[in-house]
C-alpha cells in the first residue's frame, strides 16, 4: 500500500519536531518509534516517552487510502536528512515493512503495529487556560532554565517552577547553588487563584527547541497533573513533577549593602578568559572588588594564573569573594542587556545579579571558598 508520497521537507520538518523526545534505547522498543497516521491528505506524527507526548500534522500527503504505522524515528529521520533537498519521497507499507523510496534510493525499515503504540491519556475536566506569545515564553525559559538541576536526588529541582499569580506568570529554577527568577505579565483579567506547577527538565528543553522567536500565539492549558502547549501545528502534553518546590522568595536577598553596575559584554569576555585557567573540577574564580576596580582572578593545580581588571564606578566596601565561573557565564550568556547590576552584602552571603530598572529578572548565586 502506498501510504505517503510527498516532498522530503514536508515529511522531515514535522518528524524533527516530534523526534526530539524519542529515547535511543528504551525498555519498550515501540517508544523508539514514531507513529505515522494518514487520513486523506493529512499526515499526523506522534512521539512519546510516556512522560511527554508531541503531536504534529502536515497536509499535502498524497497516497492510496488511509493507514497508520510506527517506524524507528531516528532511522527515518537520518534517511530523510541524507536525501537531496528537492527529493520526492514515497513510503510504501508492505507486509509489516516500510519501504522508503526517493529517486534510485531504496530503504526497508521494520515496523510495529500502530494499535500497540501508547498514547497519553489527556486530562479532562476543568482546564485553566491562558495565551502568551511564543517569543515571550521562550524568553522566560531562556532566562531561567540553565539553573535547573540535572540529576539531583531532590527530583523537584530537576525541573522548572511555573507560578501563575493573578495576572503574572513567573518561572524559577534552582540547583541548590544558584537560582534564576523571571516573570512576565499575563493579559486579561486577573484570576484570584494562585497555581504552582513544576515542569520536567526534558519538557523545558524541548519547548526551548520548538518554540519560535515570534509573536505567534502559544496556548497553555493546565490540568491537575498535566500541562498542554499548543502552538503552530504542534501539540505538546507533559506530565508534571509531583513535589514541593523550595520557597524561592527566601533565597533572594531582600537588602544589599554594596551594588556595582557592570558592562555585561566586558564582564563576560573577562570571565571567559579567566575561566581558561580555572581548576577543571571546581572552576572557581576570585572577585576582588574595591573602589574603582574589579579584579577577576583564577588559578589551577599547575600553578598557572589569570587576572583581569575592569574599571568600575564603585565606592562601597572592599570585597574578596569566590564563585563558580560556570554559574556566572550561564547568566551572562543568557541575558542580552547592556548593563547588569551585581549586589553583595559580604563574602559569605549570596550575590544578586539583576538588570537595572527591571525587577522581572533576578539571579542569585552562592559564593564558594577558593
Amino acid at each position: 500500500m502506498l501510504l505517503i508520497k510527498t516532498q522530503r521537507d514536508m515529511l522531515l520538518a514535522p518528524l524533527q519536531s516530534v523526534s526530539g523526545i524519542v529515547e535511543k534505547r528504551h525498555t519498550l522498543p515501540i517508544l523508539s518509534n514514531v507513529l505515522l497516521e494518514k487520513k486523506a491528505d493529512l499526515l499526523t506524527l506522534l512521539a512519546t516517552d510516556i512522560e511527554i507526548q508531541i503531536t504534529t500534522s502536515t497536509s499535502g500527503a498524497a497516497g492510496d487510502g488511509d493507514g497508520a504505522v510506527t517506524v524507528g524515528a531516528r532511522k527515518l529521520q537520518d534517511i530523510l536528512r541524507s536525501l537531496p533537498d528537492s527529493a520526492e519521497v514515497s513510503l510504501n507499507l508492505d507486509d509489516k515493512r516500510l519501504q522508503v523510496r526517493a529517486g534510485k534510493s531504496r530503504f526497508t525499515l521494520q515496523t510495529l503495529p500502530a494499535e500497540d503504540f501508547p498514547r497519553m491519556a489527556l486530562s479532562d475536566g476543568d482546564l485553566k487556560t491562558f495565551t502568551v506569545t511564543q517569543k515571550q515564553f521562550r524568553q522566560l525559559l531562556a532566562q531561567t532554565q540553565f539553573s535547573m538541576a540535572a540529576q539531583d536526588v531532590r527530583y523537584y529541582l530537576n525541573g522548572l517552577l511555573l507560578l501563575i499569580d493573578g495576572n503574572e506568570l513567573r518561572a524559577v529554577a534552582t540547583d541548590g547553588h544558584r537560582l534564576a527568577y523571571a516573570s512576565m505579565p499575563l493579559e486579561g483579567e486577573a484570576e484570584a487563584s494562585r497555581q504552582e506547577l513544576i515542569l520536567p527538565r526534558k519538557t523545558v528543553l524541548e519547548l526551548s527547541r520548538l518554540l519560535a522567536d515570534n509573536d505567534d500565539p502559544l496556548l497553555i492549558e493546565l490540568a491537575s497533573n498535566q500541562i498542554r502547549f499548543k502552538f503552530g501545528h504542534i501539540n505538546l502534553v507533559s506530565k508534571l513533577i509531583d513535589g514541593k518546590f523550595p520557597d524561592y522568595e527566601r533565597v533572594i536577598p531582600a537588602t544589599l549593602k554594596n551594588v556595582v553596575a557592570l558592562n555585561r559584554a566586558a564582564l563576560l569576555q573577562s570571565m571567559v578568559r579567566a575561566a581558561i585557567l580555572t581548576n577543571e573540577k571546581f572552576r572557581g574564580v576570585r572577585l576582588v572588588l574595591s573602589p574603582g576596580s574589579m579584579k577577576i582572578m583564577a588559578a589551577n593545580a599547575e600553578q598557572e594564573e589569570a587576572q583581569e581588571e575592569i574599571e568600575v564606578d564603585y565606592s562601597g566596601d572592599a570585597i574578596d569573594v569566590g564563585f563558580n565561573v560556570g554559574y556566572l557565564l550561564d547568566v551572562l550568556n543568557n541575558t542580552s542587556v547592556e548593563t547588569v547590576e551585581w549586589g553583595f552584602n559580604d563574602a559569605n552571603s549570596s550575590a544578586l545579579l539583576s538588570i537595572p530598572g527591571n525587577d522581572r529578572f533576578k539571579y542569585v548565586v552562592m559564593p564558594m571558598r577558593i
